[in-house]
């Protein structure tokens, strides 16, 4: 083997070995599996502590006859960015401070990222923004509680205390 051969396969070894490694360190999602992706957006882009989404408007998220989509659908959106960007198996939002900057008309495609910005203990704190073409329409602080079973599981009163 000739050292020109044996460079190229070194190089096709290491090739190899970096997509082994990025298969191996792959994030995959933990939390909201089946959330309607049509009304939540689609993820772009997952990383640990980080997402990217898109959110493609659609006729049933219309407010009135101009195209208006309704403002609960973008936080619906935002949401759902900020609980992938923990993606805990058990993680529920507990509170927000959001602004919605700029309306958002059918056919537009809002971009979102979110990224877990602050961790302590179970708490967790994203920012959200969402972005029409290059105009910020959403802005959100997103407060998170990462639970060890569902939160519909909880016992939320202490039994020992009813009666």
């Amino acid at each position: 083997m000739n050292e020109m051969q044996e460079a190229n396969n070194v190089d096709e070894d290491s090739e190899l070995d970096i997509n082994e490694y990025k298969e191996e360190n792959k994030v995959i999602l933990k939390t909201h599996e089946i959330v309607n992706i049509d009304l939540n957006g689609t993820i772009e882009k997952l990383d640990n502590g980080y997402v990217e989404s898109k959110l493609v408007t659609i006729p049933e998220m219309v407010a009135d006859d101009l195209g208006l989509i309704h403002g609960g659908f973008i936080f619906s959106a935002a949401d759902f960015a900020a609980m992938v960007a923990v993606n805990e198996k058990n993680v529920v939002l507990v509170a927000c401070e959001c602004q919605f900057l700029s309306p958002v008309k059918f056919g537009d495609i809002v971009y979102f990222k979110a990224k877990v910005r602050h961790k302590e203990g179970r708490k967790r704190n994203v920012h959200v923004t969402g972005y029409v073409l290059d105009i910020k329409v959403f802005e959100g602080e997103f407060k998170t509680v990462v639970t060890e079973r569902h939160v519909l599981k909880l016992k939320l009163i202490d039994e020992e205390n009813e009666g």
